[in-house]
């Protein structure tokens, strides 16, 4: 594939989601190639094409053995920020939690990553205003859980 056939297959590959800029691909072909991870391969067209080379393969694959073992422990490390409570609440709540902090991060790095794209004042206003809301409100909640102890 091509630089730009790559950051097309990833945002298919993301439901649209995100689609990588030429200022993240294009260095990281530069690197697997300094690496010999991939190899670029003879084109008439004059696009650049690459191919995985064996180690590419090797190493392809370490990767994927180090995701499925950090699945399979499938432990989840709260940001330093969340403090001990996390670990004194009932496991049920911590999952559900967990998947709105997993939203909400998600979330955060596409607006970034969108960003990085095609910079919108307009969007970093309504983005700032949806955190300002879901700030005030955990305030309130924090507020109102202090004096009903």
């Amino acid at each position: 594939m091509s630089g730009s056939e790559i950051m097309v297959d990833i945002e298919k590959k993301t439901g649209g989601r995100w689609r990588p800029s030429p200022g993240s691909v294009y260095p990281l072909l530069a690197w697997l190639q300094d690496n010999r991870y991939i190899k670029e391969l003879s084109v008439e067209s004059g696009m650049k094409r690459y191919k995985l080379t064996d180690s590419g393969i090797e190493f392809l694959d370490e990767q994927r053995r180090i995701e499925r073992k950090l699945k399979s422990e499938a432990r989840f490390f709260p940001p330093p920020f969340m403090g001990p409570w996390w670990v004194r609440l009932p496991p049920e709540k911590t999952s559900t939690l967990r998947k709105s902090i997993r939203r909400i991060f998600t979330a955060f790095f596409e607006f970034g990553a969108n960003l990085d794209e095609e910079f919108s004042e307009q969007t970093v206003e309504e983005v700032r205003k949806v955190l300002d809301d879901a700030s005030e409100k955990l305030e309130k909640i924090n507020k109102k859980g202090r004096t009903t102890k």
